[in-house]
């Protein structure tokens, strides 16, 4: 017999049939999802190609941890897009666009927790020990915004990056192609962390280009992937490193929340202890307002390749930056839509590069991915 429900008695069919649902996955192990596979090579290339800016990583082995700083031969005109719910930054209110300050001589991505933003320190002394600054008078200030990323769960919490560090990681910083995977902000970096540590994986450091035809336009990102969540292939979509099920395959995160797997008692999932960030730069001419949007508009690299991504426990964090010396006056959508692109393709270096430690088994180490 057929009849019409009212909307209330709609409501609470729909109510019960999910709760019946969820209590019966919840009481279920969690499985592995099917479809991994092997990521595909992303074409060579890296932030160095931008110009005008070097890369310098310092690396603590002893954890690891460790940091990366982009300096600015020039300067850059900077902006910054906060996506994670708890991020750890330093500097970043001189990017808002109606601040006096126009331009940054390095941009600071650090491990360590919040205890890394003391490398930003040692950065400011190696840039006033070679004049590189914004001049009050007769001083020279160095402008160096900072983000940071949760790694004191991997090895000894005491071992973090600091004044020295920043230091050493600018003596490091060369012009040619920075290395990837554990090293400089990633050396510590995990992955799919959302039922956790047991399950997660290691990542790192990745960077990448895109040089647009024969306009002139260059667009690198650098990016230390630290999430939550998984990481997917920027073009299949498949899972190439993240929550690893017991024996092969992967939980598939995502799927798991989505049949109403409970997040209760896994230490992992905490505000602050995870973040991915990342800087997107070009050659071209920008203001502060069109680089802001443009690092907002390079959060969608990482929607396309970490899942789930910008969460409570996340800091994401991604800096723009325009050196402007190519003098092109490329259209900002045109440069945020591929600085998107090259932040995808960075994220999936970090993982294919990472090195897997103790516990903590790497994209390379998976052998039952498939090819």
């Amino acid at each position: 017999m057929s009849y019409d429900e009212s909307p209330v008695m709609l409501k609470s069919r729909i109510a019960r049939r999910g709760l019946l649902k969820a209590a019966a996955v919840a009481a279920l192990p969690l499985q592995p999802q099917e479809g991994e596979h092997r990521v595909k090579a992303t074409p060579p290339g890296s932030i160095v190609d931008v110009g005008s800016l070097r890369v310098g990583h310092y690396t603590d082995t002893r954890r690891p941890t460790g940091c990366t700083v982009v300096i600015f031969e020039k300067g850059a005109v900077a902006g910054v897009d906060v996506r994670g719910a708890a991020p750890g930054s330093r500097e970043t209110d001189l990017l808002n666009p109606l601040n006096t300050v126009q331009k940054v001589n390095a941009i600071l991505l650090a491990g360590g927790s919040a205890f890394g933003l003391d490398a930003a320190s040692g950065v400011m002394r190696y840039l006033e020990e070679n004049k590189m600054g914004y001049s009050v008078g007769p001083v020279i200030v160095p402008i160096v915004p900072a983000a940071i990323l949760f790694d004191l769960g991997v090895g000894d919490p005491k071992i973090r990056p600091d004044a020295e560090a920043g230091y050493a990681a600018c003596q490091a910083a060369a012009a040619t192609e920075p290395r990837e995977g554990n090293f400089g902000a990633g050396a510590g970096a995990t992955v799919g962390k959302l039922f956790g540590m047991r399950a997660a994986m290691k990542s790192g450091i990745g960077s990448a280009s895109i040089v647009v035809g024969d306009t002139g336009l260059v667009i690198g990102a650098i990016v230390a992937v630290n999430a939550v969540g998984d990481v997917r292939d920027r073009e299949t979509g498949h899972i190439i490193a993240g929550a690893r099920a017991e024996g092969e395959g992967f939980l598939d995160c995502m799927e798991q929340i989505t049949q109403g797997a409970t997040l209760a008692g896994h230490r992992a999932v905490q505000p602050g202890a995870h973040t991915t960030i990342g800087i997107v730069a070009t050659n071209a001419v920008l203001t502060k307002s069109q680089a802001t949007k443009v690092a907002q508009m390079a959060h969608d690299g990482l929607a396309r390749t970490i899942n789930p991504v910008h969460t409570a426990a996340d800091g994401d964090t991604i800096f723009a930056a325009a050196t402007g010396t190519s003098n092109v006056q490329a259209d900002v959508t045109v440069i945020g839509s591929i600085g998107a692109e090259v932040m995808a393709r960075a994220v999936n270096r970090a993982v294919m590069s990472a090195a897997g430690i103790p516990g903590l088994p790497a994209h390379r180490d998976l052998t039952w991915l498939k090819p």
